[in-house]
């Protein structure tokens, strides 16, 4: 008791040679946050929300008139726009299932003792570290029919690379898992240095093949990690925009975000783009939500 008291005048003590309270630093640094996440995220959000039921034009300064859902409906009617999601959907696919596959891979290699371990997992961890106008610069250079080193060595000649739509889809994600399998990488190393060894030494003794080990053992035991990257990934490959725009100059790929883009600031569709916003935030909502659910089913067994 008499400790307790002692302790609690201690507390108290403290907090008045302060000047502050615990409550008041708390809230130091709680209400500017709320407050900046108001102002940037959430008033936004509901400026946006409100444009999207609108005709409005940012290019005239004619004043916005209400049209409900309209534009929501031209939207989901209109076959182009379907088309640039199945696009984008493929680009996903694809993007995706190489960040995983390049990713998970070199961290099987790298989970085994090598020489200069550190320093190779380092340099390989630099491309996600560069900015995303250096990385589209660098990859267009090196899809140059011209001088490009790709064409050199795959004999390609003078091969577009980036003049074809199909073709600079799977450029421009050749280049997303370039850049961002690294980031798999580590993710997949954490998961793997996490299995504990005695079930790969009772595996030993059992006999049990690599086969058998990799399925049974690692991959059930590194699974969670693994779609916590790919909710990651999956979101950010949905909405890439800058990456295609700087490969192309004059995007090919027109993935959703390009055509977001061109709706919003070549045509001028303000209203109409706002709500195509809105229509691929719940898609990435509802995708990232089956996600979630199968994490939880893959963490329950």
């Amino acid at each position: 008791m008499a400790t307790t008291m002692i302790t609690t005048l201690d507390r108290s003590s403290r907090a008045a040679a302060r000047g502050l309270s615990d409550i008041s630093i708390r809230n130091l640094f709680i209400i500017p946050t709320i407050l900046f996440l108001i102002v940037f995220n959430i008033f936004p959000l509901i400026y946006s929300l409100g444009y999207s039921f609108t005709d409005f034009r940012a290019s005239t300064n004619a004043p916005a008139n209400f049209v409900g859902l309209q534009n929501y409906r031209d939207l989901l009617n209109d076959p182009y726009v379907w088309s640039n999601f199945a696009i984008t959907a493929k680009y996903v696919i694809i993007s995706v299932a190489g960040q995983l596959f390049v990713g998970f891979g070199v961290a099987m290699l790298l989970n085994r003792d090598i020489p200069m371990k550190g320093l190779l997992t380092t340099l390989l961890l630099l491309p996600m570290m560069l900015s995303m106008a250096v990385v589209g610069l660098f990859w267009k250079l090196l899809y140059d029919p011209s001088f490009g080193i790709i064409n050199y060595a795959l004999g390609l000649g003078t091969f577009e690379w980036l003049a074809d739509p199909k073709m600079a889809l799977y450029a421009v994600a050749l280049t997303d898992i370039w850049m961002w399998s690294p980031f798999v990488m580590l993710l997949s190393l954490a998961g793997l240095s996490a299995v504990p060894k005695h079930l790969y030494e009772a595996a030993a003794i059992d006999r049990a093949g690599p086969f058998y080990t990799f399925f049974r053992i690692t991959l059930p035991l590194v699974a969670p990690i693994l779609m916590i990257a790919v909710i990651f990934r999956t979101m950010e490959a949905f909405k890439t925009f800058d990456l295609a725009y700087i490969l192309t100059s004059q995007p090919t790929a027109e993935l959703i975000s390009i055509r977001l883009y061109k709706m919003a600031f070549q045509e001028w569709q303000t209203g109409r783009s706002c709500a195509m916003a809105y229509i691929v935030l719940i898609m990435v909502l509802a995708i990232t939500n089956i996600y979630v659910k199968y994490l939880n089913k893959v963490k329950e067994r």
